[in-house]
């Protein structure tokens, strides 16, 4: 038995070791490892026990744990230690470049931590995005320093497991062909000069740029409709555009645009734009949930990244992209301006330091685009914001600004429109102006919605628009007077030779301006282009096209024709070729501002009139031509006799041929017809020849198919088969080899091959039972090392136990008596104080007046029982009534309920028998139906032993014959017969029987396919 609790502490102190180590001797763990993976579901023990997996170099498995601990349902209240997991959570998917992951450990954090702690999100976001944008900038310093190392985690040191972009990082997703496997990746890559640059791009830089557009990817999703962590939002959807423009991603431009396009147009479709829906409780009521409203400060901070998306769009030359987030913006200013239509909402236009903000991003995106027009709008309105806001703009900035604004109006080529606009009032109905077409119509649609959505004063946007509005605020007063001069020589000069001369001096000094036209900075080496170029110098070479065709224009109003070596003088000095000359000459034909021919045989440039090329001036001689012979005809008429002679004669001859040519007219349609139908057949004949051939190649390609596809199955299923049955002997060997402490990760897949399965079973079977024979061993050494201290033990204390007992025993008697003779000692002083009182008490007669108190409560308490002696009884009394009913209702129920299981017990009996009798009528009607049908038998086995003997008796009886002569049987055949029955008759039933037998013939197998004999007279007649 087990020692007692009084046992000695040596005893006790032996048997917690033994515990313990019975404890670990034990081989079934499978119980303490499902409670394990219970209680790591607990956040804190959790994230130590992954801290613990990443120091021994097991982040998969941390990972994972972490994950579970993230997704679980029991723990929904946020604490700081969950903040601590995501934050390790990520690094980890960092490390492994496991996007999809860190993907949806983000969405369950923002679950459990978007209502309780905001900020907690917000710090965990820009956590990751910081550590997956510096991982990003390690990776391309690397790459560009040729270096080969794995991806960084947040930390500054590289992580000790290298992992393949190609395996575990790439997600199963539509964007790695962006990244890794893109058809023009692949082409530029054999095309590059530095082949190794590619590689190390693709295997070091590209993993960590796609780790990066998925975090961007994600964390915009999560707050797209988030107005606490607004921005955020917009920080991050920044430093999307700023990654996408810095990498030159422009695919993942696009869709970056395109998502935040689709977020913008959901917030103003279910976020309450127009109306201001606020319920009982205060708060606006819309359909996007997180989404408080619009407000100033989140139109401005839409406005903001919108700039800088136009900014991106203009430097990547994505102008499309560009025009789309023009009208981008467009949408946030009507937002802004139906917002300040409700009532009660007090929401102000947009400061106009960001609209100037914004026309100065147009005025570089249409620069770069060389949309001159609305570079020079863009040009105004930003000027026009500056001057009336900017009180600190100084004389130099407003001057450079009023000259770009002159210069960008002065780079607008001429247009038809121009020359219309010019030409209108002076000659309306003049067939020089070319009229306008289908495609004018929609160019000037396309400007006017753009005029719309970029806020222009004008839905027609013109060269002379523009500048009859810069003449009329008077930017000319603060230009130079070198561009004034400029301004004349463009706009008033009319002399052809003397114009190149003097605007050369001008465009070389404005070739040598340096000022800058704003007050942001340029950045060097953002782009290989001038798009951040804010000198005035960049409007030299779209001048001197100006200036070209105002040179070409003044000549074709001068000349007719001029040589070329005399155009190439007067364009001396320019700095430009005569190949740029001959395209900018090409190029004002096309727009249909001038008519020119160059003639490089004659050496001269020809100019003409648009309008004399028209469809009207073509035709005219052979109008004067007509008119002229009817002019004559009238003067003097010709003599018509003849002619009307001939012609009468003319029509007689026709009249008598009518008939035969109407006839030979319909045959010859019948014959057409004819040859008609027969082409037809024979074109359908080839067609029906045709389709069959093809129809019976493609079921012969079709069957080859089928018949290629089969195969393909089938290896492709046996391949499957061999992979799989490799894959579960090698994962049973790891698994054998693990158990049996042998390192498998160093393993390769031919060295695995090379391993018996069946060896490698009988060795772990064998340790195995080697090591339970041990731990066997063990627990009896340990059970009989105890059995043999415990017996030790109790002889030891034998001696002490005996000691104790009489010492107790001799306490225990002493006390008693001792606690005998003060019980007495204290009932005797109690007795006599009871006495003393009540001998004081009858000297006062109190016992007498304590009698009458008495019988006087007593008679109140008995008035007081017999009232509840007598409820007590009716109740008793009712009781009893209720259960007599109840006893009566179940012995009715009771009844009922027998009733009705005799009922269904007589007719489940009743059943019963009728089916027992119609199963007993069944089986006599069987008896007799076998009866009746073997005395049918026996009677037909009785007529056919009947038949049998008597023909055979007929058989040796010999026939009479004819003349009363005996017939032998050989001679038999050719005499007559008798009873009517023929030879041949006779001869086949005497066949039939030779060859079958008497003892044949019971069993009739061949005789009921011949019929009857024909030997019997009653078969015969």
């Amino acid at each position: 038995g087990l020692p007692s609790t009084d046992s000695p502490p040596l005893v006790l102190a032996v048997l917690p070791s033994l515990s313990l180590s019975l404890f670990a001797a034990a081989p079934n763990s499978s119980t303490m490892s499902s409670a394990n993976a219970a209680f790591l579901n607990k956040p804190e023990t959790a994230l130590r026990r992954a801290e613990e997996l990443i120091s021994i170099n097991q982040p998969n498995a941390a990972l994972a744990l972490l994950h579970e601990v993230l997704s679980s349902r029991r723990h929904k209240t946020w604490s700081t230690t969950y903040e601590k997991i995501i934050i390790l959570y990520l690094d980890l998917c960092l490390q492994l470049n496991r996007s999809r992951e860190a993907k949806d450990g983000l969405h369950q954090y923002r679950n459990l931590s978007q209502s309780q702690a905001p900020g907690s999100l917000e710090l965990v976001i820009r956590h990751l995005i910081d550590s997956s944008e510096k991982r990003c900038r390690l990776a391309k310093e690397a790459a560009d320093k040729g270096e080969d190392i794995a991806p960084f985690i947040a930390g500054d040191k590289p992580t000790e497991t290298i992992v393949s972009p190609n395996t575990e990082g790439v997600d199963e997703d539509g964007d790695d062909d962006a990244f890794f496997d893109a058809p023009q990746s692949i082409m530029l890559s054999t095309m590059s000069t530095d082949p190794e640059k590619v590689q190390r791009d693709t295997a070091v830089l590209l993993p960590a740029l796609k780790f990066l557009w998925e975090v961007y990817r994600a964390v915009l999703d999560i707050l797209k409709s988030n107005s606490k962590l607004e921005k955020l939002y917009h920080s991050s959807a920044q430093s999307a555009l700023k990654f996408c423009g810095e990498y030159k991603r422009r695919v993942e431009f696009r869709r970056l645009c395109d998502m935040m396009r689709m977020h913008l147009g959901n917030l103003q479709k279910y976020g309450g734009v127009t109306l201001a829906r606020i319920d009982e409780a205060g708060k606006l009521n819309n359909k996007v949930r997180g989404w408080e409203g619009w407000t100033a400060e989140s139109i401005e901070l839409h406005l903001q990244t919108r700039f800088v998306q136009l900014d991106v769009a203009s430097s990547l030359r994505l102008y499309t992209e560009g025009f789309r987030t023009v009208e981008d913006i467009y949408n946030i200013l009507q937002i802004s301006r139906a917002r300040r239509k409700i009532p009660g909402v007090n929401i102000p236009p947009p400061k106009a330091k960001i609209m100037a903000a914004y026309y100065e991003k147009l005025t570089s995106l249409f620069w770069v685009s060389e949309n001159y027009l609305f570079h020079a709008f863009a040009w105004y309105k930003y000027y026009s914001l500056c001057k009336e806001y900017n009180r600190g703009m100084s004389a130099e900035m407003r001057t450079m600004q009023a000259s770009a604004v002159v210069l960008a109006a002065l780079c607008i080529p001429k247009t038809t429109s121009d020359i219309k606009g010019r030409n209108m009032v002076a000659a309306s109905g003049d067939r020089l102006a070319i009229q306008s077409t289908v495609e004018d119509d929609i160019a000037k649609e396309k400007m006017a919605r753009m005029a719309t959505l970029l806020g222009f004063h004008t839905r027609e946007p013109s060269r002379e628009a523009i500048l009859s509005e810069i003449r009329a605020k008077n930017i000319m007063d603060d230009v130079p007077e070198y561009l004034r001069e400029l301004y004349v020589i463009l706009e008033d000069s009319t002399d052809p030779l003397d114009m190149v001369e003097k605007a050369r001096p001008l465009l070389e000094k404005l070739r040598a301006e340096t000022g800058v036209t704003s007050d942001a900075p340029a950045s060097a080496g953002e782009d290989e282009d001038d798009a951040d170029d804010n000198t005035l110098g960049r409007y030299v070479q779209p001048l001197t096209n100006v200036l070209l065709l105002r040179l070409i224009s003044n000549l074709a109003a001068a000349y007719h024709t001029i040589s070329l070596d005399h155009v190439k003088n007067l364009t001396t000095g320019l700095g430009v070729s005569f190949e740029q000359i001959e395209k900018s000459i090409v190029l004002s034909t096309q727009s249909r501002v001038l008519s020119v021919r160059i003639d490089h045989r004659a050496g001269c440039i020809r100019f003409g009139n648009a309008a004399l090329e028209s469809n009207e001036m073509r035709g005219q001689l052979s109008t004067l031509a007509k008119r002229l012979t009817t002019a004559c005809n009238i003067i003097s008429p010709p003599d018509v006799a003849p002619v009307v002679s001939e012609r009468a004669a003319l029509y007689a001859h026709v009249r008598s041929t009518l008939e035969s040519e109407h006839i030979a007219t319909l045959e010859r349609k019948i014959v057409i017809e004819k040859r008609k139908e027969e082409a037809e057949r024979i074109v359908q004949e080839k067609l029906r020849e045709e389709e069959r051939q093809r129809k019976a190649e493609d079921l012969a390609r079709k069957a080859e198919e089928e018949r290629r596809l089969a195969r393909e199955q089938k290896l492709r299923e046996r391949e499957k088969i061999q992979k799989i049955q490799d894959e579960m002997d090698a994962m049973e060997k790891k698994r054998y080899l693990t158990a049996m402490g042998r390192n498998v990760e160093n393993m390769t897949v031919d060295q695995l091959k090379e391993v018996d399965t069946a060896a490698l079973a009988k060795e772990h079977a064998e340790k195995a039972n080697k090591k339970k024979e041990e731990a066997e061993r063990k627990v009896k050494e340990a059970a009989r090392q105890l059995d043999y201290l415990v017996r030790a033990v109790r002889i030891e204390e034998l001696p002490q136990i005996k000691s104790e007992y009489e010492k107790k025993i001799k306490e225990d008697k002493e006390n008693y008596e001792h606690e005998v003779i003060e019980k007495a000692k204290r009932a005797k002083d109690q007795w006599e104080t009871d006495v003393k009182e009540k001998a004081a008490l009858q000297e006062c007669s109190v016992f007498d007046y304590t009698s009458e108190f008495e019988s006087m409560i007593m008679s109140a308490r008995k008035i007081v029982h017999e009232k509840l002696c007598k409820e007590e009884d009716e109740a008793a009394e009712l009781e009893a009534e209720k259960g007599k009913l109840a006893r009566a209702r179940r012995r009715k129920e009771d009844e009922k309920r027998r009733l009705i299981e005799e009922e269904e017990a007589r007719k489940r009996e009743e059943e019963e028998r009728q089916a027992e009798e119609e199963r007993q009528r069944r089986e006599e009607a069987r008896r007799q139906r076998d009866l009746e049908l073997q005395k049918k038998e026996d009677a037909r086995m009785n007529a056919q032993r009947e038949r049998e003997n008597r023909e055979r008796q007929e058989r040796a009886q010999p026939p009479p014959s004819a003349d009363g002569k005996y017939v032998p049987p050989s001679r038999r055949s050719a005499g007559g017969s008798s009873g009517g029955s023929g030879a041949g008759g006779s001869r086949g039933w005497g066949s039939s029987d030779r060859g079958g037998g008497y003892g044949g013939g019971r069993y009739e197998g061949g005789r009921r396919d011949q019929g009857p004999p024909q030997t019997n007279s009653r078969w015969g007649n």
